[in-house]
């Protein structure tokens, strides 16, 4: 099947679920070539900010022969989406308004073994010159109502096109494996219907207290962590540097990679 094929069949199925009008109906299928385009960009400040990600976890690896990072997840907000969010805000469906006002088309979600890492990764992501942060939301320090803890930041880093640089959007979450294991069943159980309201108020409260106990557990875990690194160091051990490590090391230096890029 063509590519056209599918997205028409994808504009026929958005349409139908959703009822659209007229207006909107025209307006995507007048912006349907410059919104792939825009999609297009944004897939490129993912590849961005994933790469800086994975070359900060290398580096760590070399430097403390540990991974930081234990998986990294990419998304980009489908049409229907950012519709329905567009629609949210009040704004209108334009590219440009999109580009604007809508900082979550591109998602990157980053998971860590320990807290400690979240906010080493984040401030070491911030500190290079070509990453600009544009908002900082710390549900960690400070958790939803529901019990969600993640630290979410929108940056804004460069693209470079064949004949510009162009400035993106990205959403960077980061979170540890037990958070992320919450988050994603208390988003399969959000979504259950046919609950009655008593039951369902009572299931956000165990859930709520769910996420202060795996809190407290990656808070242990990681005083565990120190106190293994406090007696390795005590007892003179050093970081073992593998023959990766070492050409990593030699491709750092000799100017190969730039880890502020």
């Amino acid at each position: 099947m063509l590519i056209e094929d599918v997205i028409k069949k994808e504009q026929e199925r958005f349409i139908k679920d959703n009822r659209m009008t007229d207006e909107i109906i025209e307006l995507m299928k007048e912006n349907i070539m410059p919104f792939n385009t825009l999609m297009a960009y944004y897939r490129c400040a993912i590849m961005e900010v994933e790469t800086k990600f994975r070359v900060l976890n290398e580096q760590f690896s070399l430097q403390y022969d540990r991974n930081p990072i234990e998986s990294i997840k990419s998304r980009i907000k489908s049409i229907d989406g950012i519709i329905k969010k567009a629609n949210k805000k009040g704004i209108p469906i334009t590219m440009e308004s999109i580009e604007k006002n809508i900082r979550d088309i591109a998602g990157i979600r980053v998971v860590c073994s320990f807290p400690e890492d979240i906010y080493m990764l984040a401030d070491c992501l911030l500190r290079q010159d070509d990453v600009l942060l544009v908002e900082r939301k710390d549900y960690i320090k400070n958790p939803k109502p529901s019990g969600y803890r993640s630290l979410h930041l929108i940056v804004e880093i460069p693209i470079f096109l064949q004949n510009e640089k162009r400035m993106m959007k990205v959403e960077v979450q980061l979170r540890t494996i037990a958070m992320d294991f919450w988050a994603s069943v208390e988003h399969k159980l959000r979504y259950k219907k046919n609950i009655p309201d008593s039951e369902a108020e009572l299931l956000a409260e165990e859930l709520s207290k769910c996420a202060e106990q795996i809190a407290t557990m990656d808070n242990k875990m990681e005083q565990i962590r120190r106190r293994i690194a406090a007696a390795e160091e005590e007892q003179g051990n050093k970081p073992k540097q593998t023959i990766g490590g070492m050409l990593l090391k030699n491709r750092i230096e000799s100017g190969e990679i730039d880890l502020n890029r």
